[in-house]
């Protein structure tokens, strides 16, 4: 990507270019979500998309491990490796920085790096935090308890993720909605509590019914919600970049809307999208009657 501000992307500033926003920190994201503003995340996996969402007003982009399904063409999300996710969090880092500097970056702790032990937890969260992460990303509740309060004492923000948690999917026979019996519902919250408590500072709900996720949203006043297929009423939304730009290679999850469709650039897209957060358009409530 060169400083010409021309760009199939969408019209971008050059790299000298001063930020339009202050850089988004974690006490910035606590205010957001005092005052009801919505929290807008997407994933991005490289220097060039991250910048464009940057520039497009995204609040918190995720590296996802998701990355190995649309990026390696893996099966799931259990084959992506640290080093990988560490070279792709650098990658992101380098674009954010390089043009406007102001979103706040999440690594994925992937498969089998954080399982052990906290310690264990520990030593991969500091990869992926000195490849540029701001804040790591732990799937599961109950026994990562423990790791996310040992990481977050020694200064590694945690975000948590709840719901349909895509390294267990084997375990959860598929990608099926969770909570929607009375014990399962009971579990999430009780986890959502606990990660509070332990001080995850996000906690992202994945095909969640809507009235539960509304429920843990008000429960944790401390631990801003970001839903993906978890209805409206969390603090915040996050989709698959390529889900949201219409780019995927299987079936499109019902609770995706195509913003792409209606923009005449990448750039346009994640604008539509930020927009339609930040306002409570999207998602709607209608699609998450699970």
């Amino acid at each position: 990507m060169s400083d010409n501000t021309a760009s199939p992307y969408g019209t971008l500033p050059p790299a000298s270019a001063p930020a339009t926003r202050k850089p988004v920190s974690l006490p910035r994201l606590m205010e957001m979500h005092a005052r009801g503003e919505k929290i807008a995340m997407l994933t991005a996996y490289d220097a060039t998309f991250a910048a464009v969402a940057d520039a497009a007003g995204v609040d918190c982009i995720l590296v996802g491990d998701s990355l190995g399904m649309v990026c390696q063409g893996l099966p799931s999300t259990v084959g992506v490796s640290l080093d990988t996710m560490r070279y792709h969090v650098e990658s992101v880092t380098r674009g954010v920085r390089r043009v406007q500097g102001t979103a706040w970056i999440i690594g994925d702790m992937p498969y089998g790096t954080f399982h052990e032990s906290p310690e264990q937890a520990f030593r991969n969260a500091s990869v992926l935090m000195q490849a540029g992460a701001h804040m790591v990303k732990i799937e599961g509740g109950g026994w990562t308890t423990n790791t996310v309060r040992f990481l977050v004492e020694r200064g590694i923000p945690v975000c948590g993720h709840l719901g349909l948690t895509p390294q267990t999917v084997h375990a959860l026979g598929g990608y099926r909605v969770q909570g929607k019996t009375p014990d399962g519902a009971d579990i999430l919250k009780n986890h959502a509590l606990e990660l509070q408590q332990a001080g995850a500072s996000l906690l992202v709900l994945e095909m969640v019914p809507a009235q539960l996720s509304a429920h843990i949203t008000q429960a944790l006043p401390h631990c801003p919600t970001i839903g993906i297929g978890a209805g409206a009423d969390t603090a915040g939304q996050v989709l698959v970049m390529h889900d949201m730009l219409g780019v995927n290679l299987g079936k499109m999850p019902k609770f995706v809307h195509n913003f792409m469709a209606q923009a005449d650039s990448v750039r346009g897209a994640m604008e539509a999208f930020v927009t339609a957060v930040k306002q409570g358009t999207f998602p709607d409530n209608a699609l998450h009657a699970w």
